[in-house]
């Protein structure tokens, strides 16, 4: 697809869907969602595919009405809804992001996204505008990844429909395939018409808290999200002999777990050397065997997560870490394994550019910056051009009962957001 090249000045229609969005409509939606799992600390259990997470779809049959609205559900259960454009052959524009959480989440996160996609369609409704395009709002399936893995299956799906098979066969805590859950989320809603994966769109743009500090930090309301960071997951294993704590002098010890972690200490410290505010390392977990008190490990275990927004750097750190594992085994074995690997997401100028004249005509504060958490949008990018916008996050916390933002910023986002789909659905 080929976004027309952006004036700098946004149409009297998308001035006007602007003007019509509705704060008090939108928050008290994005309340009556948190309803769904809603936790007396604030915060929300809905899982992906959970009962409760289907109840909540059903919920959002009942916001829109009219001829021109219709539902559609794929088969990886992500469900859309539609409103009509004057040209129905031609490809939607599309927004949304997920509504399941993590298994305590907050009231916000993915679901304000598919609530301000919602606000969106019901301001143009108020404003008596049809676009040319499609407009559609997505909910994406299992964004979170909690309860099946891996994360956003939907989108990737919808990005890539030869992925879907490998997917069915994951299983949740208590033993329930994804596959099952996917065909009763099917059934729970059959007003919905089934549609194929890897439909074509015009464009997709998602509304998103920030999930970190930078806007509050800056004073910014609203964020222009120029892409997603790239990321590297690597596990490192060290072996060694178990041997008696007692009777073992230090200099003959083959100690899996000490030498595994000097070598952590000596990661942490060359990515603090680089001084790059950009980079981020994290060992998420770490594991010692046997795990006995009085035994020498002879077994540890540790991961690695790496992202940075530009390739080149995240491959240098890679080599960099690697010579250092060579350099710290010592009488232990090591072995470096990666995990998985995805190449930074650039989002599309084109649709970067309408962001920040929506933004501008808005005349909320902004700046530009990467996301450094993955959202559905970076799976959209590999298939027609995506952007995002983002919200700013009370201390920059989420996946936690305690995200929170300020009501006056979730109506900022939505009103840009319904602007900036305006436009680009003509």
């Amino acid at each position: 697809m080929s976004i027309p090249a952006f004036s700098g000045a946004l149409s009297a229609n998308a001035l006007a869907a602007m003007a019509h969005v509705d704060g008090q409509r939108l928050i008290a939606m994005q309340r009556a969602l948190a309803g769904f799992g809603g936790r007396a600390d604030g915060g929300v259990e809905r899982e992906a595919l959970s009962a409760t997470e289907l109840d909540a779809r059903r919920w959002l049959f009942q916001q829109v009405r009219g001829a021109h609205y219709s539902w559609f559900v794929d088969s990886a259960a992500n469900l859309f809804l539609r409103r009509a454009g004057t040209d129905e052959s031609l490809p939607p524009v599309m927004t949304g992001s997920h509504i399941d959480t993590q298994p305590i989440g907050g009231w916000l996160d993915g679901a304000y996204g598919v609530i301000a996609g919602l606000e969106a369609m019901l301001a143009l409704d108020a404003a008596a505008i049809r676009t040319r395009h499609p407009l559609e709002l997505a909910v994406w399936t299992n964004e979170e990844g909690s309860r099946f893995s891996p994360g956003a299956m939907g989108s990737s799906a919808f990005a890539n429909p030869a992925v879907l098979e490998s997917y069915l066969a994951s299983t949740d805590a208590q033993g329930v395939c994804f596959e099952t859950a996917r065909d009763a989320a099917l059934r729970a809603v059959p007003e919905a018409t089934t549609v194929v994966l890897g439909r074509p769109v015009e464009a997709y743009v998602e509304a998103h808290i920030e999930q970190g500090p930078i806007l509050e930090a800056t004073g910014c309301r609203l964020g222009v999200v120029t892409g997603i960071q790239g990321v590297r997951w690597f596990e490192l294993v060290l072996s060694g002999d178990s041997a008696h704590a007692g009777t073992t002098p230090l200099d003959v010890r083959r100690d899996a777990l000490m030498t595994a972690a000097r070598l952590v200490a000596r990661i942490g410290d060359m990515a603090e050397a680089l001084g790059d505010p950009a980079l981020r390392l994290t060992v998420g977990r770490f594991e010692a065997a046997p795990g006995a008190i009085n035994t020498v490990a002879d077994r540890a275990l540790f991961t690695l997560d790496l992202r940075h927004p530009v390739d080149a750097v995240l491959e240098s750190c890679e080599q960099a870490i690697r010579s250092l594992v060579q350099q710290s085994a010592g009488r232990c074995s090591a072995d470096m394994r990666r995990l998985m690997q995805r190449a930074p997401t650039p989002f599309a100028d084109e649709v970067v550019a309408v962001v920040d004249g929506a933004v501008g005509a808005s005349g909320e504060t902004s700046c530009r910056l990467v996301s450094g958490a993955f959202h559905d949008a970076m799976h959209l990018a590999d298939v027609c051009p995506s952007a995002m916008l983002f919200v700013p996050s009370h201390g920059g916390i989420s996946h936690n009962a305690a995200e929170d933002t300020d009501e006056a910023d979730l109506v900022a986002g939505a009103r840009v957001l319904a602007a900036v789909l305006t436009e680009l659905a003509g």
